[in-house]
């Protein structure tokens, strides 16, 4: 996300949370000697155990902003996010950062963060796995926004309807108008 990003949502008087990624190199090394430089402002470490992963959930901020470039505005956190664990049977180990225009502490984070990642795993990768919206080759109009909004109608028809999982009432209503109709009715 690009600094005049930042500055536009600052100007607009919204916070903002931003994964620094490869795209910010210099940021991200930054916030990583940072890291394992100092000692957080807050921290908390979650260890979660779901089905086949296990999975320590470590996050620091950091309120020590030096050396951050003057053209990211409004920035007053940095958060690393650590994630170490096993996931079907393989280990894995993961590091993200963030910054934030928020003064918050490491459980207000990660509260934010896993919500975040909430909705990306309940309605992003399921329009993209499910559903095979990344795949789709419709590009022009409105069309790729119209299957998209109906794609989530049709994922929220199926959650409203209990469905236990989304891959198995795409299979069992997708051949059947009677079915989906006494869906909506």
């Amino acid at each position: 996300m690009p600094k005049k990003t930042c500055e536009l949502i600052i100007e607009s008087c919204n916070d903002y949370v931003i994964a620094v990624k490869g795209n910010q190199p210099k940021l991200h090394s930054h916030i990583q000697r940072i890291a394992a430089l100092r000692k957080p402002t807050s921290r908390i470490v979650e260890i979660e155990k779901t089905r086949d992963r296990l999975t320590t959930r470590t996050v620091e901020v950091f309120h020590e902003l030096k050396g951050i470039d003057p053209k990211w505005i409004g920035v007053n956190s940095l958060i690393r996010v650590e994630r170490v664990g096993i996931r079907k049977g393989k280990k894995y180990h993961e590091i993200v950062c963030y910054i934030s225009s928020l003064l918050g502490t490491a459980k207000e984070f990660a509260i934010g963060i896993r919500g975040h990642w909430g909705i990306e795993n309940r309605l992003h990768w399921v329009k993209d796995v499910v559903f095979k919206e990344d795949i789709s080759t419709i590009r022009m109009g409105n069309a790729p926004a119209n299957l998209s909004i109906t794609r989530a109608i049709a994922l929220n028809i199926i959650r409203r309807n209990s469905y236990a999982s989304i891959t198995i009432a795409h299979r069992f209503l997708s051949h059947d108008i009677d079915k989906l109709i006494a869906l909506v009715e």
